[in-house]
Order: C-alpha cells, then structure tokens, then sequence
C-alpha cells in the first residue's frame, strides 16, 4: 500500500553558507532509505499522467515501483529503455512543469519526487552497475550528428542502439555541450556528464571534437564526400544576446555564455591550478531572469564577489527560472532586484566598469506571451555600483551552420524550421533539434526533439 505521505523525502544539501564559497553539488542526493521511502508514495496509477508530462517518455510508475522494491540495477535499465542521460535529466529537468506536474499526488499535497529518484537510480548506478550496454549488430548506414549536447547526445544513442554507425561532430574540446560549458559544477558535475557520454561510446557512438561544422567540413561535405546517409544537427544556441545599451563595450561587462564558459570549460573556478583568472569585483550585476541568469549570479557569488544583484524587469513570481534556482540563489545571498530595468552600464575615464543606471518598472496590460508588460516608472532611475556586468537575456543560434548551407531555411532569429516532429529539414536527409530550432529552451525538451529525429532518419533509412 502506498505512503500517503503528503510531503516528499527531503533533499539534504550543503549549508547556503558553505555552498556559496564552493563548486561542489548543493543537492547531495537520497540514501537508499530515502529512496525507497520515497518511491513507495507513488500511487502507480493505470493512467500514468505523469508520463505524458515527459519528453522522452519515461517510464515513470514502473521505474519507481522497481525502486520501491529495492531494484535498483532494474530501475535503472527501465529509464534507458526511453532516456540516454538519466542522471543529467535527475538534476536539471524542470520536473515541476513536466512529469510532477501531473502527479496525482501533488492534488493534496506534494508530487512524487520523480526527478530525485531518477537521480538516485542513475547515480546508484553509476557507482554499483556491473554490466556493460551491448553493443547492437551493426547495419552498414553511417549517420552524422552535428553537435554533443544533449539532442546529439540522445540522436546519436537512440540511432546506435538501431545499430547505426554514429559519428558525433563536436566544435569544443570537450563533448556535451550546455551540459558542460553552460550549466555550473554545483548543478550538475562535469564527471557525471562524461560518464553518461562514455556509455554512448560503448554502444559505439564515435565522438570527433574539435570539428567545427562550417569551418572544417560543411554538412554538405559530410553527406557526398564522407559517406554519411542522415545527419543531425543538434548544435543548440550559443550566440549570446546583448541590451543594445550604451556601455556594453565597457572592461568588466560579460555576456553569461563567456562568464559560464570559462568557468566550465576553461576551469576557472579552479584557479591558479588552472591558469584561467575572471575579473571580479566586490559588486556584480546579472541581468536576466532565467535558470541562466541564476547559474551566474551564484557562480559570481562563489568566485569572491561580496554583492550579487540580479536585475530583472518583471517581478520574481514571473521569473523563467525554475523556483528551486531562485530559493537556492537568495538562500545563497543573491539580492533579486525586481520591477528594474538597465538604462546604461557606467563606466570611468579608463573604460572599467563602475556602476549601472536603471529605472524602476511597474506591470502593465498583458503582452503578446500573456504576461504583464513592464512599464517604467517617469523620474524613477537610480543607479547601483558594479565592478561587473554579466548580461543573461536569451540566446540565439550560431549562424555558422546556416551561413554554409545555402539550402537550409532558417527563421529571422537564425532558427533552423523544420517540417514538423520529426526534424526534418527543408535540405533532403538533413534534420534538425533542440535549441537550433527552438533557440535557448530546456535541457529535456532538447532530448526530445534528438529522440524524435533518431526515429525519423531510421524510417528513412530503412525505406
């Protein structure tokens, strides 16, 4: 019989005031016990709406029946009937808009925790799983992926299970794209990404780094000279958006996509072992509302800056980030400065960074997207003292793709279309998925789409 428990098994963490002086994970994961005690409040319903609330289609109820019944090994093997990085997808699925959402019982009181046991099942796993994927029987048809993050990623896993010859083309030195030069060691560590990926190289995915797609090959390269029958472009939205403000330009000014990458990438945050300084102040400033915007205010607070302010133009209940980012940031001391919009970033007669000129906003009509549009507040400016401006408003994709292939249609914001789930492009055998198509979204729904793709070029190649 189930827990009728109507709160989930607490996530220990690392004390705010410990964490934020350090990389290491602030969610420390569930015991065995806890798990367990955890999964038996799933009510197993005949009609999961949980898993329809999941892109990749998990199978929710029966993995965590499994873990309710100690059956970790099996739990495990049940999410990768669907799922190619479950211990990414435990940690930074927005599981409160998807799965959770549609728990049962979150109607009277909190939903099953169905991240953290993914989580759980995927790092027991990792720690105590024995046996190796089997690799399938090859079937003579070669497919490219453009791209390691996580659409390549789960394009590249669900074709090699179908025993294609899957060749990953990555531009950094380093695969997993988001997952490793944008999300921060304390969400997600960098050794459980490369673990996901080395089981994608057991099933016999080959992973290429340093291959710029557009600059070393084109795609159209990959398809008449390299023998590829399919490619995927899965190479998300790397291009950094700006305010168009004056004092952008300006020593000590950021976009979040830089301020990440050399943190993540280039190791910054493990400095002088790795020589990668950041400039940072006492004072910083994050402009944005998102999970992004979260990620580098609690970064900048964890590299030694005493003040981190996050301006964002609309109040806190309408921020994009995920509540569990925000409650961690202002746990952390991160000063959220709502109802703000930045007029002009300051700076002194040397072109440094000293402050930022904003003006108070108030919410007006709803706008096209459904929320209150911000309206300025007249005479209210002030201005806030910066060292450093970190901007974290969206972005976009690179253009280098689309500026190599003539016959790739694109929208005006640089986004690949396609014809529908299937990622097809308007270039024969091309498809495309996740933030490409999309510009910046969520980790999981990029999985879907490479999930969607994979199922796509195998109904083509097998024509």
């Amino acid at each position: 019989m189930a827990d009728m428990s109507p709160n989930k098994v607490p996530m220990p963490e690392q004390k705010p005031e410990i964490r934020n002086r350090n990389f290491q994970e602030v969610a420390l994961g569930y015991t065995e016990e806890m798990a367990v005690a955890e999964a038996n409040r799933c009510l197993n319903c005949k009609n999961p709406l949980c898993v329809n609330g999941c892109p990749v289609q998990v199978k929710i109820p029966e993995f965590i029946a499994l873990v309710a019944q100690g059956r970790f090994e099996d739990a495990y093997h049940k999410i990768q009937e669907t799922s190619s990085l479950p211990a990414v997808c435990g940690r930074v699925c927005p599981q409160e808009n998807q799965c959770e959402k549609y728990c049962v019982r979150g109607k009277k009181g909190e939903p099953v925790a169905i991240g953290r046991l993914e989580r759980f099942v995927a790092d027991w796993y990792m720690a105590n799983g024995k046996d190796k994927p089997k690799k399938p029987e090859p079937n003579g048809k070669k497919v490219a992926v453009v791209g390691a993050g996580p659409s390549g990623l789960t394009c590249a896993g669900d074709l090699a299970k179908l025993g294609y010859d899957v060749t990953v083309f990555e531009a950094f030195h380093t695969p997993g794209g988001v997952l490793v030069y944008g999300i921060p060691e304390f969400r997600l560590p960098k050794e459980i990404v490369k673990q996901e990926i080395e089981k994608l190289k057991e099933l016999g995915v080959t992973v290429a780094c340093n291959m710029v797609i557009g600059k070393v090959l084109s795609v159209d390269e990959l398809l008449t000279e390299h023998g590829f029958e399919a490619v995927f472009i899965g190479t998300g939205a790397g291009l950094p958006g700006f305010l168009g403000i004056e004092g952008e330009n300006l020593n000590g000014v950021y976009s979040a996509n830089e301020f990440l990458t050399r943190i993540n990438l280039m190791k910054a945050y493990r400095f002088p072992e790795y020589d990668t300084p950041i400039y940072m102040g006492k004072d910083v400033i994050v402009v944005g509302g998102g999970n992004v915007a979260m990620d580098a205010a609690r970064s900048a607070k964890r590299l030694g800056a005493e003040h981190v302010r996050i301006v964002y133009r609309r109040s806190e209940e309408e921020m994009p980030a995920r509540r569990e980012e925000v409650h961690h940031a202002k746990e952390e001391g991160i000063e959220l400065c709502v109802l703000s919009n930045p007029l002009k970033i300051l700076g002194d007669e040397n072109g440094w960074t000293v402050g930022m000129e904003c003006e108070k906003m108030e919410l007006g009509e709803p706008d096209s997207s459904g929320r209150r549009k911000p309206v300025p507040v007249a005479d209210s400016a002030f201005i806030m003292d910066a060292q450093v401006v970190i901007i974290a408003i969206g972005q976009s994709p690179n253009p280098l793709i689309k500026d190599t292939t003539p016959d790739l249609a694109t929208n005006e914001r640089g986004c690949i279309l396609v014809k529908d789930e299937s990622g097809q492009t308007s270039k024969e055998r091309v498809f495309a998925g996740g933030d490409a198509v999309t510009g910046a979204a969520t980790v999981i729904l990029a999985m879907g789409a490479g999930k969607s793709a994979a199922v796509a070029i195998d109904d083509l190649l097998k024509k």
